[in-house]
């Protein structure tokens, strides 16, 4: 799974499990962000918006616990 870690000073750091590596921002879609789960598609990384959004809904899950 391919997470967006950050993005600073043109680049953005993806991480892939154990290893972590830098592209470009020109090789990303517009629509990315830093924590979107993201695909290789023809050179550009796009955001997987489903499992995006479900891996965002779980850390939300996961951080209301911590409350209960």
């Amino acid at each position: 799974m391919l997470i967006i870690d950050r993005i600073e000073d043109g680049f953005a750091v993806i991480e892939d499990d154990d290893r972590h590596f830098e592209v470009p921002v020109s090789m990303l879609d517009n629509d990315v962000r830093e924590g979107d789960t993201v695909i290789l598609s023809d050179g550009i990384y796009i955001a997987d918006k489903n499992v995006s959004s479900e891996r965002r809904d779980e850390i939300i899950k996961l951080q209301n616990e911590l409350w209960e």
